[in-house]
């Protein structure tokens, strides 16, 4: 960091990893951006200069957006965070909504305005919310109307959040959606902060094993990193293809999927804000989408829904947030003649930095590193293994992890290389293969849970004495949730209380976190020192499948 920070709220300088502590960073050309850099001017203001005012941007089933109306609309939203909502440079803002263009004139405005965007999935609760504001220290929000029960649960909780703003509603929910209103009286100019290449503009909370979460920080270099990385050397779309994809824009990976790939080279998007595989199949047919982000179980859902649907249009398909099974690669391929574009990212990294395209595809394997990345296979000591032997990714580029106040910094950065948590081995040929995941996470149809927090959730039952959760294979969902649950009395097992007990996870923590699968037991596998053995009970579960 050698830029003078334009934030005047210091938290996130201050709460930086000591430099030491870093990875290193990968900054030649084309990622040697100048020291002075706001990602939205470049993104977004830059983009409307070069003629693309006119051009859409945003497709929904309601609306059209161009690019000259997102510029307004972000302006409009930036002056009310400065003017009306007291917002200074470096202050965290949250943002909560479905994939819909407000919430990217949210995000932009954020950026515009200096401050750092915290995004949240629709699905989280309350208690969830809550954490990240403290951890964050936020104190400002923008907020769909339509989720303003749970943001009213988390101010509760955490009350330093004590400027909240609605949009895109009618008032149903007890509050007015007073953003549109504000909006409406401010021009439709603003003066972008004059922000660091290197100052914060994105904290990106992921889960750990722990269940404590962790905020990633993200510079405004960082985002156009990653926007000129993995587009320009391996997905290679033009300004006339529209995207669409399933994934959150509050993910890292929907962020640069849906919304800054595409607009870095002047294309559109279309923005689902329910996207379920039977909705993105038709929305693909609707608006001739042309390049796909989404989860592998997405992709071999909608192979059973094509008999129905043209997939005509799509000429690129991207597929991360699990392994690509090489049954769905093959079948894809068959039915559309489209090679899915498989790759690995991590919230850590912002987003992918292995993968593969064309020619370079050798099904099963994720990929190489992309052009700005280096990658490497090492053992518990950090030392390089040889093709063949499976160990530790490690991988370095121009994005890295930055913990936010976190002792964890040590464990993932190790002699300035980023440790995914991931076991892989290298081919010859420097393919890197998928093994499995070092840690405790389940990815379930491409979301990371948390397996800890499943357990804590449970715990809060009356009827529960004990649990352990794993994440056992699903032909559909890669993995799923499984609880295996001791109770209290154990004369209450049945369906009955299984559904209590999924129902209860349900409306504690985000409900796509629930354990589709509870088995009762009489006592759980345990060390001598009284830790539960998981390893047991997934070792237990690939006996009774094979």
């Amino acid at each position: 960091m050698t830029n003078y920070s334009a934030h005047v709220d210091t938290f996130t300088r201050d709460n930086l990893p000591r430099p030491e502590l870093w990875p290193d960073l990968i900054l030649d050309a084309p990622f040697d951006y100048p020291d002075r850099l706001n990602c939205a001017a470049e993104l977004l203001d830059s983009m409307v200069e070069k003629g693309f005012g006119d051009k859409p941007l945003f497709y929904t089933r309601r609306e059209t957006w161009t690019y000259g109306q997102m510029l307004e609309k972000a302006n409009r939203i930036a002056r009310v965070l400065v003017e009306d909502m007291g917002l200074v440079p470096g202050n965290r803002v949250l943002v909560r909504a479905a994939n819909d263009p407000m919430f990217v004139a949210c995000w932009f405005a954020i950026a515009k305005a200096g401050g750092v965007v915290v995004a949240t999935m629709p699905l989280l609760r309350a208690k969830e919310i809550s954490v990240m504001i403290e951890r964050a220290e936020i104190s400002h929000a923008l907020c769909d109307e339509r989720l303003a029960e749970e943001m009213k649960g988390a101010v509760e909780l955490a009350p330093a959040c004590n400027r909240v703003c609605y949009f895109n509603g009618s008032g149903e929910a007890g509050v007015e959606a007073e953003l549109e209103r504000m909006m409406a009286l401010k021009p439709p100019t603003f003066e972008n902060v004059d922000t660091a290449a290197d100052d914060t503009v994105l904290i990106a909370f992921t889960s750990g094993t722990t269940g404590k979460p962790k905020g990633t920080m993200h510079f405004h270099r960082d985002v156009m990193a990653i926007s000129d990385a993995f587009p320009s050397s391996i997905l290679k779309a033009t300004e006339t293809d529209v995207f669409i994809g399933s994934p959150p824009i509050a993910f890292t990976f929907g962020l640069g999927g849906l919304v800054t790939f595409p607009m870095r080279i002047g294309a559109s998007s279309v923005l689902l804000e329910k996207p379920a595989p039977d909705n993105l199949i038709r929305a693909i047919e609707e608006f001739g989408a042309t390049v796909c982000f989404t989860a592998p179980t997405a992709y071999r859902a909608m192979l059973g829904m094509s008999d129905d649907h043209s997939l005509a249009s799509l000429r690129k398909c991207v597929s991360a947030g699990e392994t690509l099974p090489l049954p769905t690669f093959e079948e894809w391929k068959k039915k559309t003649g489209i090679e899915i574009i498989d790759g690995i990212g991590a919230t850590e990294m912002l987003h992918i930095f292995i993968s593969a395209a064309g020619e370079d595809i050798r099904p099963g394997a994720t990929g190489k590193p992309i052009p700005g990345y280096q990658a490497m296979v090492v053992d518990d000591e950090g030392k390089p293994l040889p093709p063949g032997e499976v160990g530790r990714l490690a991988v370095k580029g121009p994005t890295g992890c930055r913990y936010l106040a976190d002792d964890r910094q040590m464990v993932y950065v190790h002699d300035g290389w980023n440790l995914t948590g991931d076991a892989y081995k290298m081919d010859e040929d420097g393919y890197f293969w998928f093994q499995a995941r070092a840690d405790d996470m389940i990815v379930s149809s491409g979301y990371n849970i948390s397996g800890p927090e499943v357990e804590e959730a449970l715990m809060a039952h009356e009827k529960v004495a004990e649990c352990a959760v794993i994440g056992v294979p699903d032909d559909g969902r890669g993995n799923i949730v499984k609880a295996f649950v001791v109770l209290k009395d154990m004369r209450d097992a049945s369906d009955e209380t299984v559904k209590e007990l999924q129902d209860f996870v349900k409306a504690t923590i985000a409900p796509f976190k629930y354990p589709r699968a509870v088995e009762f037991v009489e006592t759980l596998p345990k060390t001598e020192t009284n830790k539960i053995q998981r390893f047991k009970l997934r070792q237990m579960e690939l006996d009774k499948a094979g």
